[in-house]
């Protein structure tokens, strides 16, 4: 069992990083730790990425029970890699911590290696909205490591994995952990977790402590789907695809298997199919203070979703009329463009619309928190859109220089539309400046929150 004491002496032994490392230094230095350690530390090959990068897995510790951390499931969240890089190396130097937590820990620094490398260009700083954005890359749902496990529901099907998909559902079918540890993190809000099954309201109230602990605060606004299950304040059900398909199903759509389009996340799969319990820490580099204020706002929760919407449905069409200059000269395998085809096609589902104007709960008044949720942050999720088209453009210029292509038309049509969405974005980013009043959380609290909530849930989950 975990001490208090044992805890505490974890949490500040966590290094105040300034910045975020890459994908090669998370690999020299697990190689390091692996040379320092080699009677308590193994590093092995897990598997390859597309681009045949090789996944590393760290092994620490000879505990009775298997758990799982993983970070970089999305490749623009790399809290999660800074955390296992501090605990790997705790974990390696503290005997006391390892018998208390009694596991086998399995880390993987960076699950989705590839996407990973495409957003080093803001890993080093400067920590602003702006360079956040200019230099954000999200994959393709069918390109995301954690959503293509397999799944057989209704009439979803699906099978694809993809390579790192696989190596990680191999360790889990070898393992059968009790503990997984998903390392996601949102761009900008407060805390919030996700949770495989139920638990009791003395743990929430101890997940909860832990970001007040540290300075951040809960992210009380809207929930990240409409049909998360809340179980109490700022901590909600884990979400799997079949609730995505039971809620397109719900509102009429009449093929639900078309709008899920992908597979399943690993906590669905390791819940199915060992019982493995989840957290999901999910965690901010920008806060605003606003985001968890539950005063009441001067208009309704319908309201502000639906302005938000229309917003969304603007910005859609800006995207799509723009793109049209130049998606034909754009690579079909141009990762941004993957990305952006995704994305536009599911911003086309009505779904939300339909349940906000019909359902009875959109009636009272917004807090201030969700009003600033729907018509502020919105705003800064929607330009990771305007940056993703920017650099996809981006990138086949750059294409075009290194293999010494001449096409002025390409090269013209290319240099307009990434000048136009570079335009947008820049407008975008100067409003929200104008309109924030955000911190740029530092690394160490971050990790802290992360580290200390997942030690809590593990130590919880181990006992039961």
């Amino acid at each position: 069992m975990l001490q208090q004491e044992t805890l505490r002496r974890t949490i500040e032994k966590i290094p105040d990083y300034k910045t975020f490392l890459t994908v090669e230094e998370m690999d020299e230095s697990s190689k390091r730790l692996a040379e320092e350690y080699p009677d308590v530390v193994t590093l092995f090959k897990c598997g390859k990425s597309r681009d045949g990068h090789p996944l590393y897995c760290l092994k620490i510790g000879e505990g009775s029970k298997n758990a799982i951390f993983y970070g970089c499931p999305h490749p623009n969240e790399p809290i999660g890699a800074m955390m296992l890089e501090a605990f790997s190396r705790i974990l390696a130097e503290d005997s006391q911590l390892r018998r208390e937590l009694d596991y086998t820990f399995y880390l993987i620094k960076s699950w989705d290696v590839d996407g990973t490398k495409l957003n080093e260009g803001w890993f080093k700083g400067p920590y602003n909205i702006y360079n956040y954005i200019r230099h954000f890359f999200r994959p393709a749902p069918t390109q995301q490591v954690d959503w293509t496990f397999p799944i057989d529901y209704k009439n979803l099907h699906f099978h694809d994995s993809i390579p790192e998909t696989q190596a990680v559902m191999k360790l889990i079918d070898e393992l059968k952990p009790e503990f997984l540890y998903s390392l996601h993190n949102a761009g900008f809000g407060g805390v919030y977790y996700y949770m495989s099954r139920p638990m009791d309201e003395k743990l929430y109230e101890q997940v909860r402590a832990v970001a007040a602990r540290h300075g951040v605060p809960l992210n009380l606004g809207e929930p990240e789907a409409p049909y998360c299950v809340l179980y109490s304040p700022a901590v909600y059900q884990g979400i799997g695809m079949a609730q995505s398909y039971d809620y397109y199903e719900k509102y009429g759509v009449e093929h639900p298997e078309e709008l899920c389009g992908t597979g399943t996340c690993s906590s669905d799969y390791a819940d199915s199919k060992y019982g493995s319990f989840t957290l999901l820490t999910e965690l901010p580099y920008f806060y605003d203070e606003r985001i968890c204020d539950l005063s009441e706002s001067d208009m309704t929760r319908r309201e502000a979703i639906l302005q938000n919407l229309d917003y969304s449905a603007q910005a859609d069409t800006f995207i799509r009329e723009t793109m049209k200059l130049s998606w034909h000269f754009i690579a079909d395998n141009n990762p941004f463009k993957l990305a952006m085809d995704a994305f536009t096609r599911m911003s086309e589902d009505d779904t939300l619309r339909k349940k906000v104007e019909t359902e009875a709960e959109y009636e009272r008044l917004a807090t201030v928190s969700e009003k600033f949720d729907n018509l502020t942050m919105a705003k800064f999720y929607k330009a990771l859109s305007f940056g993703l088209m920017l650099r996809a453009n981006e990138t086949e210029l750059e294409t075009m220089k290194a293999v010494g292509e001449q096409n002025e038309e390409k090269w013209e049509a290319l240099n307009k539309a990434m000048s136009i969405f570079e335009q947008k974005l820049k407008e975008t980013t100067d409003y929200l400046e104008s309109v924030l009043n955000y911190e740029v959380v530092p690394i160490k609290r971050l990790i802290s929150i992360q580290m200390e909530s997942g030690l809590i849930v593990a130590d919880r989950i181990h006992g039961e």
